[in-house]
This record gives C-alpha cells, sequence and structure tokens, in this order.
C-alpha cells in the first residue's frame, strides 16, 4: 500500500476509538522487566513496531539485534546491554544510522561499558560487550534527548554503587523523565530528584510486578486535531487518566484554547467542540516535542497564527521534522517560517496550493498521522506510504473508517 486517498466524514464525528497503548510507557516497562528478571505480565502492550522490536529484542537477544527505525529501543537497549552479560552488536535502518548516539555511549563508557562504533565514529552500529558495571556519577547536557537521560536512570539500580546523573544547563523533556522515574518507582526501585539537576537512583534491585500499560496521549492528539477541525464531533477516548504521567497529557490543556474541551470520566475522556478560539496560539515545546506536527497542521488548517518554540530535538527523530513541515503544509498553501533550529512561526503568509501530488510521510509516523485530518478542511487528500503509521498507531487507518473517513487505496 504506497498511497491512500484519505476523505472526509460525511456527517458529524461522533464515535468511540480504542487508542494503542502508550508505547513510551511500553518500552520503559519492558527494559525494567527485563532488569528485574521477571516473568510478570505487563498487560495492554502496543502491537506497534517499536515495541514489537523492543520484546524480540529483549526475548531473543541475538547476537546482532536489529531495532529498525526504533530509536528509543536503539537508546534503552544500549544502556540494557552494556549493563547485562553478553556480547551484542545493534543496529538499525540506514536512517538510524543516521542518528547520533555519541552522548549516551560516552556516558555509559564513563561508568565503565564496553562499546565499540563498527561503522561511523558517533553512531549506530554498536558492539556492545556487556558486563556488570561499577560506575557510579556520570553528567549529560539537560537539553539532549531525556531518551538517553531514561536509559541511563532505568539501568541505576542494578548499578554496583547505584547512580547519581547530573544533568547541565537547560532540561528538556522533564515530564518524559518523571514518567520513567514513575514506573521504576513501581517495580520497587528508589530514584529521585535530590535537587533541580540532579537524579539519584540507588543499588536496591527492581521487583517482580504485574503492570498495566495505559493508552498513549499522542496518540489521542490526533483525534483532538480531529475534533478542532470538524464542525461538530463528540469523540470518547477509552483507557486515557487526567493525572497522567505522559507528557503529552498536556495536548488537552493547549487544544482547549482551539475549541476543543476535554471531560474526564472513569477511565475514559470525551472531547467536544466548545466554540471558542484564540486569536494565535504561542506554545513551548520543549516538554512535547511530539505534538509540535498535529499542532502546526491544526493551526494552519483553522488559520491560526503561530509560535512555536522548544522545537531542538525536531531535527533528528525519524527525519528532519521541521524541514519536512515546511515543504508538505507549503502543498496545502501556508508558508511557515523556521529560526534558530528551534523555533517554527506562521503569520498569515499563504502560497498556492498543490497536493495533487499527495502528502509525503519521510519514513515518519507522525507526518501521516498529523496531515491526514487536514481532510476536513480540504475534503480529499493522498497520503504516500501510509503504512508508516505502524510504527506506533498500526490501527489508524481503520480508527479513521470507524468514525466516518473514507480510506482508498490508490
Amino acid at each position: 500500500m504506497n498511497k491512500i486517498s484519505v476523505s472526509a466524514p460525511k456527517a458529524r464525528i461522533y464515535t468511540s476509538i480504542n487508542l494503542p497503548s502508550s508505547k513510551s510507557i511500553c518500552n520503559r516497562a519492558l527494559i525494567i522487566k527485563a532488569l528485574s528478571g521477571s516473568n510478570n505480565n505487563i498487560e495492554n502492550l502496543s502491537d506497534c513496531d517499536d515495541t514489537r522490536v523492543m520484546v524480540k529484542g529483549l526475548d531473543e537477544l541475538q547476537p546482532t539485534i536489529d531495532i529498525m527505525a526504533a530509536g528509543t529501543a536503539m537508546r534503552f537497549l544500549t544502556a540494557y546491554l552494556s549493563a547485562t552479560k553478553g556480547t551484542h552488536i545493534i543496529t538499525g535502518t540506514e536512517r538510524m544510522k543516521q542518528r547520533p548516539i555519541s552522548i549516551l555511549v560516552d556516558a555509559l563508557r564513563k561508568l565503565g561499558a564496553d562499546i565499540e562504533y563498527t561503522e561511523k565514529e558517533g553512531f549506530p552500529p554498536l558492539k556492545i560487550n556487556g558486563h556488570t558495571l561499577e560506575g557510579e556519577k556520570v553528567s549529560l547536557p539537560g537539553n539532549v534527548s531525556s531518551q538517553y537521560i531514561s536509559a541511563l536512570i532505568m539501568i541505576g539500580p542494578v548499578l554496583k554503587n547505584g547512580l547519581t546523573l547530573t544533568l547541565t544547563g537547560n532540561i528538556i523533556s522533564r515530564p518524559y523523565i518523571n514518567l520513567t522515574i514513575q514506573i521504576m518507582h513501581e517495580f520497587g526501585a528508589k530514584a529521585e530528584w535530590t535537587d533541580e539537576k540532579t537524579i539519584k537512583i540507588y543499588p536496591i534491585a527492581y521487583k517482580p510486578n504485574d503492570y498495566y500499560v495505559e493508552s498513549d496521549w499522542s496518540a489521542a492528539s490526533y483525534w483532538y486535531e480531529m475534533a478542532a477541525l470538524s464542525d461538530d464531533a463528540e469523540i470518547t477516548l477509552p483507557g486515557l487518566f487526567e493525572n497522567s504521567f505522559q507528557g503529552d497529557s498536556k495536548v488537552a490543556e493547549i487544544f482547549s484554547e482551539l475549541g476543543v474541551i476535554t471531560e474526564y470520566k472513569d477511565k475514559e475522556v470525551v472531547l467536544r467542540k466548545s466554540g471558542n478560539c484564540t486569536d494565535r496560539l504561542n506554545y513551548d515545546f520543549v516538554n512535547q516535542p511530539d505534538l509540535a506536527q498535529t499542532f502546526v497542521v491544526t493551526c494552519c488548517m483553522m488559520n491560526i497564527p503561530f509560535r512555536f518554540t522548544g522545537l531542538q530535538s525536531l531535527k533528528i527523530k525519524e527525519t528532519d521534522r521541521i524541514a519536512a513541515l515546511k515543504k508538505e503544509i507549503s502543498k496545502l498553501g501556508y508558508i511557515i517560517e523556521e529560526s534558530n533550529d528551534s523555533v517554527l512561526e506562521w503569520n498569515g503568509k499563504r502560497c498556492e496550493t498543490d497536493f495533487s501530488s499527495g502528502i509525503d510521510t519521510y519514513d515518519d509516523h507522525r507526518m501521516a498521522m498529523a496531515f491526514a485530518p487536514a481532510v476536513l478542511k480540504t475534503g480529499e487528500l493522498v497520503i504516500n506510504e501510509p503504512h508508516v503509521v505502524s510504527k506506533s498507531y498500526p490501527n489508524y487507518w481503520k480508527n479513521l473508517l470507524t468514525a466516518g473517513f473514507g480510506i482508498k487505496e490508490l
């Protein structure tokens, strides 16, 4: 399936959608379960690509582990394999081989890890000779991917002397770090912020624990987008919790400025139109970078000017998301400006529309999912390489059909 045509529903969106479970939580819980040596059950595991490669990698522990395009698996497994006995090569797609990992490797080496680059210095693939690590102190810049930080603190309890991690400078994506610490607590670890910049993890072993994974707030963002772009909507999303530790649960608050209200019920939320929209949306996405594509497309299609900051991690995601957003949104007639490799802004500048060739997805699941709801304003839209959604939300197109959208293979 190389292309699909997506068309808008003929009636109001009135539906209930079972979202995928949070891959952020799944992949953390899987690593922690492996470090605990537990056979206990993790319920509601995601069937997305990123989680499947993590399960496969941990279950099989082959001499060569191919995590394909899963950045989370690359970072988490690099730390895990460094702290557990065995020799492995970990590799991935060509794009993965272009995504830097030296910050994590350098930190692990300071803790005593034996890691070699097998191709290009600073990038995967990696050869890891795992053993018990005795180092106990390391520092990282706070503005790096939170996945590096989470990878390190999750192995803290199995280090001989525990781990003290100091973060320097501005700390981004703090909610993801706190999510990791919370899951560690639920498996019996002792980890805490001792001050604004320091996390201490004690050498107290993880305990086996049955664990239930909640639904994914990142996936929910596309349904918020549909509610905002629709004339009328009532969308029920089971499995979401108001007091979630997922950083992307902030989506509910931000979309309230774009006319979508959230009603929290017992283990579900209901989205409705409120009709009250801001004239301009300014937001710092430093703690929720995965929501940026959703809000760029939503604001443009609603003709709401915006200035989004804190996007410095977007250039090293599945694709250069800033470049991809600028190019694809121009097909829909909007010219957005970039500055400082971390800011995207639209102040009303338009261009001729030309989306006859379809929206390119750049091997990036979030490009496909963020642009598809634009059909609520365009009527119809072609999405190229739509299968990329399997990375985090395999049933996305089926769910759109459930909600009344038209989906046709081309």
